[in-house]
């Protein structure tokens, strides 16, 4: 049987969105086609879904995210907003890309300088897909993630002035008490050739503050993709994670208790935590499924509306590698039709 396909997505329109200490950070914007019966002259609203890539806080860049859940929800009228943050360790993870995407959902709300005035400029270009003419429907923003980005999608939902109506959470870092968070990886650490220390801490040296990685840990496939152990950046990010210590690099001691911004403890603090659905491999060799189901608990004890997917037999990224219309392609799409449902 010929494996199902999914048309690739237009080429997104990229825009920075934040300027800091010499960093410029970008995102991508995917628009679904523009609908027939739309005026010329009168824009249409559609809702937007942040999708925030994974690596580990440390690796990856807006790009390597799944192409198939992109057409996925551009093919529900959505528009995909794909942003870049800064990269740990040269920024903890609270200064750094909490911060980067908090500003970005603050700039998707912005009536200035933000989404709507970055699409009314393509308007005005020709720079659109179609003739359409589109606007964000601010009262249906959602946020989604995969692995790292899974938690800073969560990290939407706390500290911000408005938080996304629904949060889509793929394997996502949380519950930082599990011993799962400090213990090696032994399949990692087995790729792994020794490094000198000193080669390693030039990771710390990189300026500005880099928000692109030419890997991540998204199951891609290819020599290109692979890590490149000649650069500092890859082999100190897959020596924290053979280590069990990403929490440490990512937010030092000196930054605090860590407990202050793990979303199971938000959770449980909190109130007025968005409607959250969660997907999780059951064989998770990287990031452990009882932090999934912990957060789960946690959310379901608030009231809050919330889901779970266990997906059977897959892995940690399984996002990029799974085949369109195979059963984890359906599974995991149960996560973005909860997500549709919840802003109907």
């Amino acid at each position: 049987m010929t494996p199902l396909t999914v048309p690739s997505p237009p080429p997104p329109l990229t825009t920075s969105y934040k300027q800091i200490n010499s960093s410029t950070i970008t995102a991508d914007i995917y628009l679904p086609p523009s609908q027939p019966s739309q005026s010329s002259n009168e824009p249409i609203h559609y809702p937007v879904l942040i999708n925030i890539h994974g690596g580990a806080f440390m690796l990856g860049h807006s790009r390597m995210v799944s192409l198939a859940q992109i057409s996925d929800c551009l093919a529900r009228n959505w528009i995909v907003a794909v942003p870049n943050h800064r990269l740990c360790p040269g920024v903890d993870v609270l200064s750094g890309p909490m911060a980067d995407i908090r500003d970005f959902l603050a700039w998707i709300y912005a009536d200035q300088d933000g989404l709507n005035a970055f699409l009314e400029k393509q308007d005005r270009d020709g720079n659109g897909n179609g003739k359409g003419k589109y606007r964000v429907a601010k009262d249906r923003v959602m946020a989604f993630g995969t692995s790292s980005g899974g938690f800073l999608a969560l990290s939407l939902g706390y500290d911000v002035p408005r938080p996304p109506r629904a949060i889509l959470n793929f394997y996502g870092a949380v519950h930082f008490t599990h011993p799962s968070w400090t213990q090696p990886l032994a399949h990692v650490k087995s790729m792994l050739p020794p490094f000198e220390p000193e080669f390693l801490a030039k990771v710390y040296e990189e300026f500005p503050i880099p928000t692109t990685s030419g890997i991540s840990l998204e199951g891609q496939s290819g020599a290109s993709n692979k890590p490149d152990f000649s650069r500092p950046r890859d082999a100190f990010a897959l020596t924290q994670i053979a280590n069990g210590n990403v929490l440490r690099v990512i937010f030092p001691p000196e930054c605090g208790d860590i407990r202050s911004i793990d979303p199971v403890v938000r959770v449980q603090k909190g109130e007025g935590f968005p409607p959250t659905f969660i997907v999780h491999g059951d064989r998770d060799r990287m990031v452990s499924i009882e932090v999934s189901r912990e957060l789960y608990q946690a959310l379901k004890e608030k009231g809050i509306e919330c889901g779970i997917v266990e997906v059977e037999g897959e892995d940690h990224t399984f996002a990029l590698g799974m085949e369109v219309g195979s059963r984890t392609w359906e599974r995991q799409r149960e996560g973005f039709n909860w997500i549709e449902r919840v802003i109907q």
